[in-house]
């Protein structure tokens, strides 16, 4: 089943090699805690054999996937939208709340979830002195990177994931490295770069329903 395949990969997730020492590891799936939310999760969603279409976001932030384990899901949409009981701290987050807000609009989770699987071009996170960093903030990051994002989309590609199209979620550096390795190693026939929620709840909240709308006519 789709949810067998996810959690093995999990389980045996680790971080990349030769990361710089201010670096420290993110990884929710050391986590039993995260483990056993992430089972929830990906057994209520997952539990079929169906092909999906993958969205990838940039690594998971602390207070979202860091701590859940589930992209773009916080201790809040897990709880309130997911039904899933978490004691985890229940602070929301920017991008959790526009990904969950795009999924209603789209015609609910199961909808969503049963056509959908979201990842992340680095599956592990990364923080510097208390502060989330994205993979593409550290110098080098395509030599550091390269092998080990393409070693995890070779992974999930084994899921059952449609390869005739793949959206990063984010336009800039994440889409843009997704394009190189896509075409060295020809994973899928076509991408999609989508705008991250991020950037759209920070700098464009007042034209969010218009970027949730953007959203639904890339992906139906």
């Amino acid at each position: 089943m789709f949810s067998n395949r996810i959690l093995q990969f999990y389980y045996q997730l680790r971080e990349p090699a030769n990361l710089p020492s201010y670096v420290e590891v993110l990884n929710p799936y050391q986590n039993e805690y995260a483990l056993s939310l992430c089972q929830q999760f990906y057994e209520k969603y997952y539990s079929d054999s169906q092909q999906r279409k993958i969205l990838f976001g940039i690594n998971p932030g602390r207070l979202g996937a860091g701590l859940t384990g589930i992209p773009f899901t916080d201790p809040v949409m897990l709880k309130n939208r997911c039904g899933i009981y978490n004691c985890l701290n229940q602070r929301a987050e920017l991008s959790s709340r526009f990904i969950y807000d795009m999924i209603l609009s789209y015609g609910g989770l199961e909808a969503f979830y049963a056509s959908y699987y979201i990842s992340a071009l680095s599956p592990i996170g990364y923080v510097s002195k208390g502060v989330n960093l994205n993979y593409y903030d550290i110098p080098n990051y395509e030599d550091l990177f390269e092998s080990y994002i393409v070693t995890q989309i070779q992974e999930q590609l084994t899921f059952n994931i449609d390869r005739s199209i793949a959206y990063s979620i984010g336009k800039g550096k994440n889409y843009n490295f997704l394009y190189y390795l896509n075409e060295k190693h020809h994973f899928f026939d076509t991408l999609v770069p989508l705008p991250h929620p991020r950037w759209v709840m920070q700098y464009k909240l007042k034209q969010k329903e218009d970027f949730i709308a953007a959203y639904i006519a890339q992906l139906k």
